[in-house]
């Protein structure tokens, strides 16, 4: 049996087997691949780094658990730019099980900053989180005239009215900016309305499969910024110094995709090889 007959009938079980351990060595052995910034994700690294000390930004995240690989890198390396610069935080989530995923960030990214930076981070003076309200268009409405009308109390049911930091704050003009991460089609009613209808700056961060029906945004301006997948995660996280899960992440990708591009390589020319010696072309 010539070697390309033999490709050509390889036990799938062998592919499985070859990206187990590719997968598995990529997770041991600790080494960096190249990551080129993007612009999308450059510009919203630089509206944060432009944000002065005490000013205000609206992060919403909205996801569930099914796309947290994704999505909450891009929440804790944003976060913990945003706090590290002094700028406040007003947190929401649109998404049914999105408040334990905004919880959980928002608990590790406090503890995160002040282990890195010694800067203490106040529940109610630098960040607050309103929770969640259903129907999300109508909930980006109301925002936009005032947080009041969802959000008479935050997610631990204290009123709006007695938390610190949202006591000059009514709608999104008082906020620099809205950052969107968000696994769901809710970006939609965030770029109609938020954007649309009130004018308010968006960014938005956004699943792998997500990302590319969006640039068009982006190059309309109805958007400023967009993270795609893992790798803005990852792009993100070294723009901000903070290796994290993302980075890691990029080193399994890259291999167990060159290994798969390298078995369509070599089931191709089989293929192609077969079919000569068969006389076919």
């Amino acid at each position: 049996m010539e070697w390309f007959e033999r490709l050509s009938k390889l036990d799938r079980r062998w592919v499985y087997l070859i990206l187990a351990a590719v997968v598995i060595i990529t997770i041991i052995v600790e080494f960096q691949p190249p990551i080129r910034i993007n612009p999308e994700v450059q510009s919203i690294y630089d509206f944060v780094e432009s944000r002065k000390p005490g000013s205000y930004v609206h992060l919403a995240v909205d996801y569930d658990p099914g796309s947290q690989a994704e999505m909450h890198p891009m929440t804790y390396a944003i976060m913990e730019q945003v706090l590290a610069k002094g700028v406040k935080i007003i947190m929401t989530a649109l998404s049914p099980n999105g408040p334990g995923m905004a919880e959980q960030a928002m608990l590790a990214i406090m503890d995160s900053v002040r282990i890195h930076t010694g800067k203490e981070v106040t529940y109610g003076k630098d960040i607050v989180f309103l929770g969640y309200k259903p129907y999300p268009g109508i909930v980006i409405l109301s925002m936009g005239q005032n947080y009041r009308i969802s959000f008479p109390g935050d997610y631990y049911n204290t009123p709006t009215d007695s938390i610190p930091m949202m006591k000059d704050i009514i709608n999104f003009s008082n906020v620099d900016g809205i950052l969107l991460i968000t696994g769901t089609s809710g970006v939609d009613f965030w770029i109609s309305y938020a954007n649309g209808r009130y004018n308010a700056p968006l960014a938005v961060g956004l699943t792998g499969v997500m990302a590319a029906d969006y640039y068009p945004y982006l190059k309309s301006g109805q958007i400023f910024g967009l993270m795609g997948g893992m790798l803005g995660a990852a792009e993100y996280e070294k723009l901000v110094n903070r290796p994290g899960r993302a980075m890691e992440a990029m080193r399994v990708h890259v291999w167990t995709h060159i290994i798969i591009i390298v078995f369509i390589l070599i089931g191709n020319i089989g293929f192609f090889l077969s079919r000569r010696r068969g006389g076919v072309l």
